[in-house]
């Protein structure tokens, strides 16, 4: 019997620390797909092509947007994330799970493509926390920091609109309770309307 995969949105503000979370529940559920967004930002120290972005420029992007290959896109401190659509509908349709991790304007769309999406909000401890992990990156100056603080702020303003709320204050913990949420959600009845039909009929 075929089974469509699950998918998952997360969202948190710039510093949170989603990446190290998400790439924590892949350590923890090496099945799950992990969709790469693309980008026009420029590369950080550390970071791979392929790997945690696809990196692109901003003509590129914007064929991908009028050919219709991204599923949703969002401009953030002047430049696109999208998320390619190809991988996840082919890993959906095989009966992965994918996780999509994307801004709160492109969580609301594929709330709204995917009714049966689930979307989770990450939340760091506190404000200056916050604050404390994008003075620790030493990738921004003062003027950008400050964007990303009042954009964190109006963010955090969406989060009641997520199925489920995570504080990242300690990341082992918080990815197991992203996959207590997944797991939970696998098992609700209206997932798995295929499996009652297959036992009725048989």
């Amino acid at each position: 019997m075929s089974k469509k995969g699950l998918l998952v949105v997360i969202s948190a503000p710039s510093g949170t620390g989603k990446d190290a979370l998400i790439e924590c529940l892949s350590q923890k559920a090496p099945d799950i797909f992990k969709s790469i967004s693309a980008t026009t930002r420029e590369m950080r120290v550390g970071e791979k092509e392929g790997v945690d972005y696809y990196f692109t420029t901003k003509e590129n992007f914007e064929k991908l947007i009028a050919d219709e290959e991204v599923v949703e896109y969002t401009k953030y401190c002047n430049n696109y994330y999208g998320s390619p659509k190809a991988p996840i509908m082919e890993n959906l349709e095989k009966g992965r799970d994918v996780v999509l991790k994307i801004e709160v304007e492109g969580a609301m769309n594929i709330r709204r493509m995917f009714p049966d999406s689930v979307l989770i909000f990450v939340l760091p401890p506190s404000i200056e926390e916050l604050k404390k992990r994008l003075d620790k990156r030493g990738t921004e100056d003062e003027c950008t920091i400050e964007k990303r603080m009042k954009r964190a702020r109006t963010e955090v303003t969406y989060a009641g609109e997520y199925d489920y709320l995570v504080v990242n204050d300690d990341l082992s913990r918080a990815a197991e309770q992203l996959m207590d949420i997944i797991k939970a959600e696998k098992l609700k009845t209206f997932r798995n309307h295929d499996i009652i039909k297959s036992i009725l009929v048989d």
